[in-house]
């Protein structure tokens, strides 16, 4: 099945949206009860950590600590912005750049200016996208014109900044008081309809058996990764990092290793956004000679590159292992299916 179809639905009650790219996952999205990023708060705060430079802050969904704190003094109320999932038993993780995010543009409070997405190329769009941003821009707020203003309406743009603008305004006319949530972050169904293009939404009762997504969900389930042209890779997440151990089966001649590693490391970005994991990856290729590593490593930026989470590849240790640090942006899928 060729194009790009969204899929919303939901999995054990809990609301989920599944991209599927010519019939394959592409991306999925389940709810948990977890404080969703991009939740914004009026905290309060608690105290500072000293040799941390951070400070603990009340908010109605348990501690939150936020880095960096300079002038903040117990008891002052502050708003802050979900910036990703904690890890078990840790605090929610926050800062102070709140951004306003919808299908069409950014509101960015304390950043001044105007800004188009380089992705869109056009000159003539881009002075028209800019006109529709002057006549409707308000304050001092910044302003990110995303690249899916491209097809879209002038009216529909139009309409969608003054909405985030006005959202904006009340959220930071609305500092003082107790710990508050101000602004919910977005469902799965609503960060799908902002975040992905489709050819196709099917937010019918059987959308998810009609595209088969739950039979790919299963198969997510486990740590086997069978791998194009043959080989494994396996991805099993522990308390200390996520390991992945690539394999080429019955054939262990170079060739073999070098086609195992191209493959795994094609498929490694999208095997981690679907199953939500982040942190410190550890990949074990397998065994190839060190003149492959950089032909490997180009392999593996390419495919970050398509990835949206922020990954860096650190390096190779010195028993021939890949060290990837990932940004915890999801909560596990093995957390939420169990």
């Amino acid at each position: 099945m060729k194009g790009r179809t969204i899929a919303l639905g939901a999995i054990d009650g809990a609301e989920a949206a599944a991209l599927i790219v010519d019939g394959q996952l592409h991306d999925l999205l389940v709810d948990s009860d977890h404080p969703r990023p991009g939740t914004i708060y009026r905290a309060v705060a608690l105290r500072p950590m000293k040799g941390q430079g951070g400070m603990f802050l009340e908010t109605p969904d348990g501690n939150a600590f936020l880095r960096q704190v300079k002038g903040l003094a117990p008891g002052q109320p502050l708003l802050v912005q979900v910036s990703g999932y904690a890890d078990p038993g840790k605090a929610i993780p926050v800062n102070t750049r709140l951004l306003f995010k919808s299908r069409y543009a950014i509101v960015t409070p304390g950043a001044p200016g105007i800004n188009v997405s380089r992705q869109i190329r056009d000159d003539d769009l881009r002075e028209t996208l800019l006109e529709i941003a002057h006549d409707v821009m308000e304050g001092e707020h910044g302003l990110i014109l995303r690249s899916s203003c491209a097809e879209a309406h002038p009216q529909d743009i139009a309409e969608d900044i003054a909405a985030m603008v006005q959202l904006a305004a009340q959220v930071l006319a609305d500092e003082s008081g107790a710990a508050e949530v101000l602004v919910e972050g977005d469902s799965p169904h609503i960060h799908a309809w902002r975040e992905w293009t489709a050819d196709e939404i099917d937010d019918s009762a059987e959308s998810f058996d009609a595209h088969g997504v739950l039979d790919m969900i299963d198969a997510l389930r486990g740590p086997l990764v069978p791998l194009a042209g043959g080989g494994s890779m396996y991805i099993e997440p522990t308390r200390a990092l996520v390991a992945v151990d690539i394999n080429t089966g019955g054939d262990t001649s170079p060739a073999a290793g070098l086609k195992a590693n191209m493959a795994a490391l094609r498929e490694l970005p999208r095997q981690l956004r679907l199953r939500g994991l982040g942190g410190q990856v550890l990949v074990d290729p397998a065994p190839a000679p060190k003149k492959d590593r950089r032909q490997m490593e180009q392999v593996l930026r390419a495919a970050l590159k398509q990835d949206a989470t922020e990954t860096i590849i650190a390096g190779w240790t010195q028993l021939g292992l890949i060290e990837l640090q990932r940004k915890r942006e999801r909560v596990p899928l093995a957390e939420i299916l169990a």
